[in-house]
């Protein structure tokens, strides 16, 4: 078993898009549903959220009625966790979606008891719809379902490797952080994670480990505790 017994690995959209050729990059999710397997076979019970930043953001709408916006962007994220689901079990991996409001021709209602029965049953729990609220992010929604699952880590899998002390692709001076807490986190003005995400983690004790996803055996490698990004704790 790695250092967590239970995980939520949150990913981004972007992270599996394929760009110009389509929505989805089922090349680089069949790479990330390996190493799910890898990590399930090894003992580490894993929860995964999905963002929908390749299919919809509800903050990129313009003149929409923002709850509008972002419903679709719940239906979006559902439709990347109905994708991965059919990947998972393709590999031969026990796999249920489940969201966060009821779409019962596609997926299980979600609840906290019934997503730690299918964890302890070493199923994958793929939680779709986001908080199933408007005007809160998908990374506000992980850390979350995290505290409501008892995970004991969120794993922020990201286009960047870790969390800086600016942003890196503007500022060549940018530090990397091994690890830095949330107070300091607010104190910096970072945004290393949506605000609401960042001040609920340090009001429930959540611990998160940021780092990128471009080589998707990272997950495994932050599961084992090994320095690829950044921790994040109180």
């Amino acid at each position: 078993m790695g250092k967590y017994k239970r995980a939520l690995l949150k990913l981004s959209g972007e992270a599996i898009s394929a760009g110009e050729n389509g929505i989805i990059d089922f090349d680089m999710m069949t790479k990330i549903a390996e190493v799910i397997k890898k990590c399930v076979s090894e003992g580490t019970q894993i929860a995964v959220m999905i963002g929908a930043g390749n299919i919809w953001r509800g903050r990129q709408s313009g003149k929409m009625n923002r709850a509008r916006a972002d419903h679709m962007g719940m239906l979006a994220t559902t439709i990347n966790s109905l994708a991965l689901q059919d990947v998972l079990e393709s590999l031969g991996v026990d796999a249920v979606t489940m969201t966060s409001v009821e779409m019962e021709t596609f997926a299980d209602k979600y609840s906290s008891r019934n997503a730690v029965r299918a964890l302890n049953n070493n199923k994958v729990v793929i939680l779709g719809g986001g908080s199933g609220l408007p005007f809160f992010s998908t990374d506000t929604a992980a850390v979350l379902r995290a505290a409501e699952i008892e995970a004991d880590v969120v794993l922020m899998a990201k286009n960047i490797d870790g969390i800086y002390s600016a942003d890196p692709k503007k500022d060549l001076s940018a530090v990397k952080f091994d690890d830095i807490t949330y107070e300091e986190i607010i104190e910096r003005g970072l945004r290393a994670y949506d605000l609401t995400a960042t001040i609920f983690c340090m009001d429930n004790n959540i611990k998160t480990y940021a780092f990128a996803l471009k080589d998707p055996m990272n997950i495994y490698r932050a599961i084992n505790g090994e320095n690829v990004g950044t921790e994040t704790h109180n």
